[in-house]
């Protein structure tokens, strides 16, 4: 058993050095692909030193160079650390809001164009994330969103999130349902303990929101989806 320390350690170790380069690049021109390219790099194989391995599914539905809303069940800090790398394209996700004032690396992670979100529960706040998120597909990032908006304590699907079905109508971009299970077992809610392990990850074919009448629909689309490619305990 490790710990998530090791990890970060290990992080630290790895990305020291690409910091040192990847920075000043950043500061002085305001591009961020190589940092991007970099730290996706580095993620993946901290997570292997660890030995914690994805197997992936479905990965012929994402095409590279395509835009889409990705939406993933949630059951462990492990979850956007084993999928965000294996996805083909360019991709901004949604964090709390106090990293974004991490000095440097929240200046990056804004040009990276992540979308801050409040977790008080404020109506407001969560429109200006949603619209947020639209400018950052409008510019043709592709977002990630773990649709429960926490992770789920029992390993059972939680109640979805309405926001990014509202970023789906408005966008029109096609939804890739994505269902991730094994990391609950690898670092379980509550835990800074690490086990060695496989995820599974299932990338769906693409929904487009076009083809549904309404929100709930979809809603209940993507659900489907995502409930396809989990053990049955876990459907909800």
């Amino acid at each position: 058993m490790l710990t998530s320390l090791a990890l970060v350690v290990i992080y630290i170790v790895l990305g020291f050095p690409a910091a040192l380069v990847c920075v000043p690049v950043v500061l002085l021109t305001g591009d961020i692909s190589l940092m991007y390219a970099w730290g996706m790099g580095i993620t993946r194989l901290g997570l292997r030193v660890m030995g914690l391995r994805p197997t992936l599914h479905g990965l012929e539905h994402v095409e590279p160079g395509g835009q889409y809303l990705f939406l993933s069940n949630h059951l462990s800090n492990l979850d956007p650390l084993m999928l965000l790398p294996e996805i083909p394209v360019r991709i901004a996700v949604f964090i709390k809001r106090p990293l974004m004032k991490i000095p440097i690396l929240g200046y990056c992670m804004g040009l990276a164009g992540f979308i801050p979100v409040d977790r008080r529960g404020d109506v407001e706040a969560a429109r200006a994330s949603v619209r947020r998120a639209q400018q950052v597909m409008d510019s043709g990032v592709s977002v990630v969103s773990f649709v429960e908006g926490t992770r789920s304590p029992d390993g059972r699907m939680l109640p979805f999130k309405k926001g990014p079905f509202y970023l789906a109508m408005e966008s029109k971009q096609p939804i890739i349902p994505v269902s991730i299970h094994g990391t609950e077992t690898m670092m379980r809610k509550g835990s800074l303990a690490i086990r060695r392990g496989r995820a599974h990850i299932t990338f769906h074919a693409p929904l487009e929101p076009s083809h549904y009448p309404d929100r709930d629909a979809l809603m209940a689309a993507v659900r489907t989806a995502i409930a396809s490619g989990l053990p049955e305990w876990m459907r909800g």
